[in-house]
C-alpha cells in the first residue's frame, strides 16, 4: 500500500474517534491566581508551547525503523535519542501531529508523539513483565466493577451499562471477573489474573506502553480490552467510563466549558492511545483492516 493511501488511512481513522480540533479551553486566570501545586507550579498554567520552527514534515526509513523529518532536522526524544518508530504506519501517524501543529507546537495535543518518548526512552526503566503486572493490577479497582446501592436509578444505570461488558470480558477470555457493591472492591481470582497475564504477554513493549496508557485514561482494564477488541467505541468507553459523572450530570446540570472540555480531552487520548496499540500491534492482519481504503 503506498505512503499516500497510509496517510489517509491513518488519519480517517483518528478523526473518526477523536473531538475536532478546537476544543473548549477553559478562560485564562489572571495572573498569580489559582491554586499552587507541586513544586511551587499553579495548578491551571498551561502546558509548554513553543513557536513552529520548521516548514515541512517528512518521513524516512533508516537502520531502526522509520524516522521523523522537520525540514532537514531528525527528530530526537526527551533524552536525545533519534525518534525511531517501528512501523511505516505510525511514523506517518506521528508526522500527522506534527504536521497539523500550526504556529505554536502544543506538546500537550500530540499524544502518539508522548506515547513513542515513552516507549524509546522508557523513563520508568520498566520491563515487559512489570508492565503486564501494572496492567492488570488496575482489575482490584476496574470502574466497572465497583457498584453503588444508592441511588436506586444510578444503581439500575450501572446495571445495565455495565454488565454487559463485563458479561463480554468474562466470556472472550474465559474468566469470572464478576462487581461488588462493598468498599473492597469484587474478589479477582488468581486465575482471572494470569488469563489477563497471559493475554497481554502476546503484545509487544510498545503495544504495552499504549495500552497501560488506554487503562489509566478510562481506569479500566475491562473497557479498554474491549476497546482494543474493537467489541466497543472509544465514545462508548469513555461514556461507561465517566458514567456515574455522566448520571450526576444529567441530574444537577453542566458545568459551563469544564464537562465538555474533559470529555473531548478523554476521548482524544483513549483514540490515540488505541490507535497506537493497534498500529504497534505484531499483527499485520490488524494493521491491514486499520489502514485499507
Amino acid at each position: 500500500m503506498s505512503s499516500v493511501a497510509m496517510w489517509r488511512g491513518c488519519r480517517r481513522l483518528w478523526w473518526a474517534h477523536s473531538p475536532p480540533a478546537r476544543l473548549p479551553r477553559p478562560p485564562p486566570a489572571a495572573a498569580g491566581s489559582g491554586p499552587v501545586g507541586p513544586c511551587g507550579r499553579r495548578a491551571y498554567a498551561p502546558p509548554a508551547e513553543r513557536k513552529r520552527f520548521y516548514q515541512n514534515v517528512s518521513i524516512s526509513q533508516g537502520e531502526g525503523g522509520f524516522e521523523i523529518n522537520l525540514d532537514h532536522r531528525k527528530l530526537k526524544t526527551p533524552q536525545a535519542k533519534l525518534f525511531t518508530v517501528p512501523s511505516e504506519a505510525l511514523a506517518i501517524a506521528v508526522a500527522t501531529e506534527w504536521d497539523s501543529q500550526k504556529d505554536t507546537i502544543k506538546f500537550y495535543t500530540m499524544h502518539l508523539t508522548t506515547l513513542c518518548n515513552t516507549a524509546l526512552d522508557n523513563p520508568t526503566q520498566r520491563n515487559k513483565t512489570q508492565l503486564i503486572r501494572a496492567a492488570v493490577k488496575f482489575l482490584e479497582t476496574d470502574t466497572v466493577c465497583y457498584r453503588v446501592e444508592e441511588p436506586p436509578a444510578l444503581a439500575e444505570l450501572q446495571k445495565n451499562e455495565w454488565d454487559p461488558v463485563v458479561t463480554w470480558a468474562e466470556k472472550r477470555y474465559n474468566v469470572t471477573i464478576g462487581s461488588s457493591t462493598s468498599i473492597l472492591g469484587p474478589n479477582i481470582p488468581a486465575s482471572t489474573k494470569e488469563t489477563f497475564v497471559s493475554h497481554l504477554a502476546s503484545y509487544n513493549m510498545w503495544a504495552l506502553q499504549g495500552i497501560e496508557f488506554v487503562i489509566t485514561q478510562l481506569k479500566s482494564l475491562i473497557l479498554s480490552m474491549s476497546l482494543i477488541d474493537r467489541h466497543i467505541t472509544v465514545e462508548k468507553a469513555v461514556l461507561l467510563s465517566r458514567l456515574e459523572e455522566e448520571y450526576q450530570i444529567r441530574r444537577w446540570g453542566n458545568v459551563e466549558w469544564a464537562h465538555d472540555y474533559d470529555l473531548c480531552e478523554l476521548r482524544a487520548r483513549t483514540a490515540a492511545g488505541t490507535l497506537f496499540v493497534h498500529l504497534c500491534s505484531e499483527s499485520s492482519t490488524i494493521k491491514h483492516k486499520l489502514l485499507q481504503d
